[in-house]
């Protein structure tokens, strides 16, 4: 790959990963309710997850989505449904001090499969794929997938550590309850730009 597409490649994905969308805004949930380290597995199967799919879609799932339109509705409704329920289960989570009640993050598979059905993860993969490994060429798809894989962890890292940062202030029940509300509506909102795949 030539090197100003490499750089556009990794300001592409630099500009994707660090930006709200329902991934981020779960992973800031996430640090504030459980803190960085018990959020490790979280992260990682959203790198993991994303990954996974960009890879499968350079390897021809992009063409079938083009090939069998239907595809997309049926991805768009169950990503909507799937993205309301996760909505509601941040909106009643209980404060970390409530022991059993407060909940867990989510587990590695958890995040891996939520990839599927994240529709900014999807238009993530399919943009990425189709301006930088539009050949198909597997070389270029694999260069997609590292340089995804590189810029994502850090930048999601980041949403943990801003979610974690605020757990202090959110140690009053009232304010942690706001706080996953708010998460809730912007993880529902974060459904409207994204669904347009």
């Amino acid at each position: 790959m030539e090197t100003h597409l490499l750089i556009g490649l990794i300001s592409f994905a630099f500009v994707t990963s660090i930006t709200p969308g329902p991934n981020n805004l779960m992973l800031m949930a996430s640090g504030a309710n459980f803190g960085f380290r018990r959020s490790l597995w979280h992260m990682a199967g959203v790198n993991l997850g994303f990954a996974a799919l960009a890879l499968v879609a350079g390897l021809g799932l992009a063409s079938l989505m083009t090939a069998v339109p239907a595809s997309k509705t049926v991805l768009k409704m169950a990503a909507t449904v799937y993205m309301l329920w996760l909505a509601w289960k941040i909106a009643h989570a209980a404060a970390p001090a409530a022991g059993k009640a407060a909940g867990r993050p989510m587990t590695l598979v958890q995040a891996a499969a939520f990839q599927w059905v994240n529709p900014k993860a999807w238009a993530m993969a399919l943009g990425a794929i189709s301006a930088y490994a539009a050949d198909g060429n597997l070389v270029s798809v694999l260069l997609v997938v590292l340089i995804f894989a590189l810029v994502n962890l850090p930048c999601i890292g980041l949403w943990v550590l801003g979610g974690e940062a605020v757990r202090l202030v959110l140690t009053n029940p009232a304010r942690l309850r706001v706080f996953n509300r708010t998460m809730a509506v912007l993880l529902v909102l974060s459904l409207y730009p994204v669904l347009n795949l």
